[in-house]
């Protein structure tokens, strides 16, 4: 069974051999960047589940990677030396999922980390069953129902599906789903997206000119209306 995955995001080269040091202690696989062009990098192709991060890195400031990393449905825990809780209400106000202030004690670090992974496992269980209207959305087992009949779907079709189901009731970027579904290199091409939601309305819309189900943000992606 392959470790659950970490990533450290960390410029000072000491800091992140300590911070691997311990999460690999723990049981947990680690992968380690030291700028933001590196992280999101590596988030794209190791898909960590938690992601331990630096707000102070060379390149980029580490409250833009927040909202980035979170978009790459990891659970973010900043490890920061800012202490001014001003820095500490916009980190968690942008989806950090916990705040550590460095210096940190690293049993303690530990400990969160195990507690991000228990919180993604909880979440994760409830979600794994989603109505929309009379569509069910099976995750586990990646069935989909409309009034109770099987629904056939092309696997894009389902991972498109599934992943606005994974956060119903909220916009999903086109970036996003392009980066999960097809991969990085189709970031920029939505056009492969618009058919795939095409084809969904088509199999689970009531009335697919009208969509209700499936609603659009012009220019910024797609909502499942659970």
């Amino acid at each position: 069974m392959t470790a659950p995955k970490v990533l450290i995001v960390e410029d000072d080269a000491h800091i992140r051999r300590l911070l691997r040091i311990v999460i690999e202690r723990g049981g947990y696989a680690a992968v380690d960047a030291g700028t933001a062009r590196e992280a999101l990098s590596l988030a794209d192709i190791e898909k960590p589940e938690v992601v331990l991060l630096d707000l102070g890195l060379p390149d980029r400031d580490g409250l833009e990677l927040v909202q980035l990393m979170k978009a790459r449905r990891a659970t973010v825990l900043v490890v920061s030396a800012r202490e001014d809780t001003a820095e500490k209400v916009a980190a968690l106000d942008l989806g950090a999922d916990d705040y550590v202030t460095k210096p940190f004690d690293t049993d303690e670090l530990l400990a969160r980390v195990r507690a991000a992974f228990r919180h993604r496992l909880a979440s994760e269980a409830e979600r794994q069953l989603v109505f929309a209207g009379d569509v069910e959305i099976d995750l586990e087992h990646r069935r989909v129902r409309r009034g109770g009949d099987e629904v056939h779907l092309s696997p894009k079709e389902y991972d498109v599906l599934a992943e606005l189901a994974k956060r119903p009731d909220r916009v999903i970027g086109h970036g996003q789903l392009l980066r999960t579904v097809w991969g990085p290199a189709h970031e920029g091409h939505v056009d492969y997206l618009r058919i795939v939601v095409r084809n969904l309305r088509q199999k689970l819309e009531i009335d697919p000119a009208r969509p209700c189900l499936i609603s659009n943000e012009v220019g910024v992606g797609y909502r499942l209306n659970a």
